[in-house]
């Protein structure tokens, strides 16, 4: 564990997921953002309260990580001069749509290295975020379950989200389309900056193994899906206005619980560029 001088971090849960004080994000000094960085390398997603910022502040913090993601479906605030926001709001006539355990965009050739998601508008109770560590994930699986893995390749696409017909994002801003995105990705990712090994496959978005016959992928997936859902690594957070958190999407993956569907919830977020899987 790391020692801080500018920062304040307190771990919420064994497996991931620290809380972040002692700092603004719309004003944050080298040395502060270096162990901002640091403390987001090691606990994979951190969490910030009180976090009153501007659009341009948001894009701003992100940068500092690598460059914005454009969102190839969903650029809402595009009219408004912010193409690289997205926004998950959900109420009574749309409810959440990202309960199913998923990392983001993983049908890009390089997915996203993170996403920095404030709170706009929170439920009275309810609607919090959970995260779960692929690292610990991997780490819980057999040696010989973990040998097999290493060699095999999943392939992620857009076929039953945002390429189906049906599939309705209007009120996220977005755009419908038949185009059908695909990346091939191993199911075991090497992270690049701490260099351990973490799970790389997720329910949204991987289709199949590839190489493998339709029933022997299934059961596979079925398998690996159920595993990730333990709770022992996961961690939860419960949102209030100006919250924010900061998760590694090439180690984590998260879910929203739909425990209080039809409340209003306003997220916004910002998504920095990644690299490709290896």
């Amino acid at each position: 564990m790391s020692s801080w001088k500018h920062i304040s971090v307190n771990p919420i849960a064994g497996a991931l997921g620290a809380e972040v004080s002692g700092v603004h994000l719309g004003d944050l000094g080298e040395n502060a953002f270096h162990e901002v960085r640091t403390a987001f390398v090691e606990h994979q997603v951190l969490f910030f309260r009180d976090q009153e910022i501007t659009r341009d502040q948001h894009k701003a913090f992100a940068r500092r990580f690598g460059t914005l993601q454009i969102h190839p479906f969903l650029q809402p605030l595009k009219d408004e001069g912010h193409p690289e926001f997205v926004v998950l709001q959900s109420d009574e006539q749309h409810p959440y749509l990202a309960e199913a355990w998923h990392s983001d965009v993983t049908f890009m050739d390089e997915p996203p290295l993170g996403s920095v998601l404030r709170c706009a508008v929170a439920p009275e109770f309810g609607g919090d975020t959970m995260w779960a560590s692929m690292y610990a994930a991997y780490e819980a699986l057999s040696d010989k379950m973990q040998r097999m893995l290493s060699d095999l390749v999943a392939i992620h696409n857009t076929a039953t989200t945002f390429s189906r017909t049906g599939y309705r994002t209007d009120h996220l801003g977005g755009t419908p389309s038949r185009e059908v995105l695909s990346a091939e990705h191993p199911v075991v990712r090497t992270h690049p900056e701490s260099g351990r090994k973490g799970l790389f496959v997720n329910t949204t978005f991987t289709a199949s193994i590839k190489g493998m016959k339709p029933r022997e992928s299934l059961a596979l997936l079925g398998f690996l899906y159920r595993h990730i859902e333990t709770p022992d690594f996961s961690c939860r957070f419960r949102w209030r206005p100006n919250s924010i958190a900061m998760w590694d999407n090439r180690c984590t993956q998260h879910r929203v619980v739909a425990d209080n569907r039809f409340a209003n919830r306003r997220m916004e977020r910002i998504t920095i560029n990644g690299d490709k899987p290896f």
